[in-house]
């Protein structure tokens, strides 16, 4: 099997980017170990994903608008808080914009996905597959998988998640740390209706996000606990948890009734020291992974495809192939500075909350309501939310390349 780049991981950045590159003519090899039965489940697990304005531009413009419009649930304010003190900020898009995300199950994202993967001219989706041998040599890479095939392209692209082997065979070094706290995945159906706003409430515990989703009052959550206590909460019956829940939201949506079993994951801190090598490109959560603090973890991953796919795209147009050192480069130098100040502000952000005590509290409040009346502050903020501060590829504009 021949492609032009072969995509190891079929989630949701790496089967965008396979879609971004059919789009401009491109095609790609994309391998991943996992039963697609498993990942097609139909039953709702409670996972959903905040899509940046910018990001959703991108899904519009390499044609999934289509199979999504109208399925998620537009967010039209972000509101931060120290607590359920008084002093919320408020981040809203001015006058008729658009609103600024859109709240989407992972399911429903993974079904599209998988939906125009099998429709589109130049992917080949190999699932489940198991790649037992990657050789990247200098002008061209092979990997083979378990059961005898081999796939061959100019170029390599990680998308394994944040514990990608590719990575590691690189030997690309990377920076993590834990947080030492576990993020509890819940969705809830809820008295009152949650007008279409996002809740970021911050605790020296760690933040409680609620986030709104389509149909009906219904919610998804992340709590942030410490590790120790993750386990207890997670061993409550439904009625105790729910009770748990309504404590830490002050009872402003009412009543809750879980909708979903309960998920965790540890929270931690990575960012790969490059995201390329030798014919070799990283994506997602195999080149950083960050505090879901801001809901910035998928779009910086979407981020990384769209401007991969410029790169790669314009590179064929002069002639080159998709591994060439120089488009590798270009690659590196747009995503590094980005990647890095989105790491670092999450990372400030989940430790400066994390402070305990009344003054730092009020410093705190302090400082949103400062931000509340600055406008040229509030709009940087608004643009950081929406993904489209920096130099933007055309894909997030809802451009193609």
């Amino acid at each position: 099997m021949q492609s032009d780049v072969i995509i190891l991981g079929g989630g949701l950045v790496g089967l965008t980017l396979a879609l971004a590159l059919d789009a401009h003519g491109l095609s790609s090899i994309v391998v991943d170990p996992a039963d697609p039965a498993s990942v097609l489940a139909p039953g709702f697990d409670g996972r959903a994903s905040a899509i940046a304005s910018a990001s959703w531009n991108m899904l519009q413009a390499i044609g999934l608008g289509d199979r999504l419009d109208g399925k998620g649930c537009p967010i039209s304010t972000i509101r931060v808080s120290d607590g359920l003190k008084p002093g919320a900020l408020d981040f809203q898009p001015a006058g008729d914009a658009e609103p600024l995300g859109i709240m989407f199950e992972n399911r429903l994202l993974r079904q599209t996905l998988h939906a125009a993967a099998a429709n589109a001219k130049h992917v080949t989706l190999l699932m489940p597959a198991r790649p037992v041998e990657t050789v990247r040599g200098l002008h061209d890479v092979t990997v083979r998988l378990a059961d005898g095939r081999e796939a061959c392209a100019p170029l390599l692209i990680a998308a394994e998640g944040r514990n990608s082997p590719t990575r590691a065979a690189a030997g690309i070094n990377v920076a993590r740390w834990s947080y030492e706290h576990t993020a509890i995945i819940a969705a809830v159906e809820h008295e009152k209706p949650h007008d279409n706003v996002a809740y970021e409430i911050f605790y020296p515990t760690g933040p409680f996000a609620i986030l709104p989703m389509l149909p009906g009052n219904r919610s998804a959550l992340v709590w942030s606990v410490a590790k120790e206590d993750a386990a207890g909460y997670l061993k409550l019956g439904p009625r105790a948890f729910t009770a748990e829940l309504e404590k830490q939201m002050g009872g402003f949506l009412g009543h809750l009734t879980l909708l979903a079993p309960l998920s965790s994951y540890p929270l931690g801190f990575h960012h790969a020291g490059r995201i390329t090598d030798q014919r070799l490109a990283l994506v997602g959560d195999a080149a950083h992974g960050i505090h879901p603090i801001a809901g910035q973890g998928l779009n910086l991953g979407l981020r990384d495809a769209a401007a991969l796919t410029e790169v790669l795209v314009e590179g064929a147009r002069l002639g080159l192939d998709p591994g060439d050192a120089q488009l590798l480069k270009r690659y590196e130098r747009w995503r590094s500075l980005d990647t890095f100040l989105v790491a670092a502000s999450t990372d400030g952000l989940a430790r400066l909350f994390g402070i305990k005590g009344e003054a730092a509290s009020a410093v705190r409040r302090f400082g949103l309501s400062a931000v509340q009346r600055v406008a040229p502050l509030k709009s940087f903020f608004v643009a950081e939310a929406r993904g489209e501060y920096g130099d933007k590829p055309k894909l997030l504009s809802g451009l193609t390349v």
